[in-house]
């Protein structure tokens, strides 16, 4: 009541006094917003063989400005071995109708400590300081549960947080709840005995009382790298997890296949849409997922990238390993980055069951002429796309995490994905560093071009090169802000 009270009253006023709390009112106001200036990345030392802590990046991206695609702050967290992953905040949109509440506070989940930094954005923007450590003994005692992965807001003012497993490394899906002003530990947000056998990352609708979350894998097996062999003992995930949103209960399963791997979920942004996407990363899909007339819900596969036959790899077959997704907030296109084959995709989904592709730039990759793999057989292109290189750099890698500017006409791209698969899988990162890059984007017609003059080259950072992850704008972004 008092959100539509907001919305209703105090909105004329709020648009220009600012009194109507964090976030925006809807996707699309959100468009209307502030184009970003700096943007927070968390940095991963965690199997570099450095030995120093993770720390938080933050990287100006004001054109504008003498420091532009620099790193300007680092805010190193107190622990080695951490690996910081998702970040999220303690307040967003959805608590747009409460004009006491501010997001002023980053919180990071530790992937393999299972610790939970939150960190005060709000004192000084362009330095972040660390606010409160929650130790990991708390979450294993007072949840069960272990290996933190997707931190979302909710419009109660709390912050619930994703696992992938429980303490000892098994695989269990389950939630975390924070209080979202001391941040102290509740308990779990789920109810009965009935759980999700593996856990990764999140989304939910209120207005259609569900929650859907995914699987990626048994955390005592991922851990340690991937090994082809744990895909024939079921130890990756195949199911979209359905919950009932008000009762808390695990509800449904929707199998999208042996070892697809579903990871990244995302919603429409409009708050009525009762239908979304999720990217299936060793399966390389784009599954549709949406609410059926029998008021359950479904999936569909909607985009299949073509395996690459493939000499002196790992297999003889190359997925894409689709690894982020997003959805600019007019609903119009969906992001997704291929991080073996090494190329970001756009495609227009005005009709969400026949997405086209409407833009696709090469950032480097697995399948690069010159190097080790050879492409034996590809469906989709003619010749092997050439070495990615920016600013006389090299880039290694393939592009991994998304971010996309408010008004949708930049799109950001890390290439680390995580420290265990990255150490595998492209071990240069660990001697050269990650990289961030910043796409142009064509919003009227479609298309991607790499902006030339943006590099951030976090292989030269003062304590050595580092693993740059996922990527938060101050006032919120695609990924972190629900509408309810």
């Amino acid at each position: 009541l008092w959100l539509g009270f907001c919305l209703i009253f105090i909105l004329p006023a709020a648009e220009k006094c600012g009194e109507c709390g964090p976030g925006y009112a809807s996707p699309l106001d959100a468009m209307k917003g502030p184009r970003e200036e700096i943007i927070y990345v968390p940095c991963i030392y965690r199997n570099t063989g450095r030995g120093k802590p993770d720390f938080l990046a933050t990287v100006d991206v004001d054109p504008k400005s003498p420091t532009y695609s620099q790193v300007i702050h680092r805010l190193p967290m107190p622990n080695v071995g951490d690996e910081l992953h998702h970040s999220g905040w303690n307040v967003c949109s959805s608590c747009f109708g409460h004009s006491t509440k501010r997001r002023d506070r980053l919180v990071l989940p530790s992937l393999i400590s299972s610790r939970i930094y939150v960190v005060d954005v709000g004192t000084d923007p362009r330095a972040p300081r660390l606010f409160k450590v929650v130790n990991p003994e708390d979450v294993f005692w007072k949840c069960g549960l272990g290996y933190p992965h997707t931190s979302h807001c909710l419009g109660s003012g709390e912050v619930m947080i994703s696992t992938l497993g429980d303490p000892a490394g098994n695989g269990k899906g389950g939630f975390i709840l924070l209080d979202g002003e001391t941040f102290e530990v509740k308990g779990n947000w789920e109810r009965g005995d009935e759980t999700p056998p593996m856990g990764y990352d999140f989304w939910y609708q209120p207005r259609h009382n569900v929650l859907i979350s995914t699987e990626w894998g048994v955390p005592k097996c991922l851990g340690y790298g991937f090994n082809p062999e744990d895909l024939k003992k079921g130890r990756y995930g195949r199911r979209l997890n359905v919950w009932d949103w008000s009762s808390h209960r695990y509800v449904q399963a929707i199998d999208v296949g042996e070892d697809s791997m579903p990871l990244e979920i995302r919603f429409l942004h409009n708050p009525d849409a009762s239908e979304g996407f999720v990217g299936c990363t060793m399966s390389s899909a784009i599954h549709r997922f949406f609410r059926t007339q029998r008021g359950d819900w479904a999936a569909e596969k909607v985009i299949q990238v073509p395996s690459k036959k493939v000499e002196g790899w790992l297999l003889p077959e190359m997925p894409g390993f689709i690894t982020d997704i997003l959805i600019s907030l007019d609903d119009r296109f969906l992001y997704f980055s291929n991080w073996l084959h090494g190329d970001v995709r756009q495609y227009d989904i005005s009709n969400t069951r026949q997405p086209q592709l409407v833009g696709q730039v090469f950032l480097g990759g697995s399948i690069t002429r010159g190097g080790p793999v050879k492409v034996c057989g590809d469906e989709e292109l003619q010749s092997q796309p050439e070495p990615f290189i920016i600013q006389g750099k090299k880039v290694p890698g393939g592009p991994q995490m998304l971010q996309l500017s408010l008004d949708g006409k930049r799109l950001y791209v890390t290439t680390s994905l995580y420290s265990a698969w990255d150490r595998q899988f492209y071990p240069d990162l660990l001697t050269d560093g990650a990289v961030m890059l910043q796409l142009d984007v064509d919003t009227e017609q479609g298309g991607l071009a790499v902006n030339k003059n943006f590099l951030v080259d976090f292989g030269k950072e003062p304590d050595g090169p580092c693993l740059a992850h996922e990527m938060r704008y101050p006032g919120g972004d695609c990924t972190s802000d629900i509408w309810v």
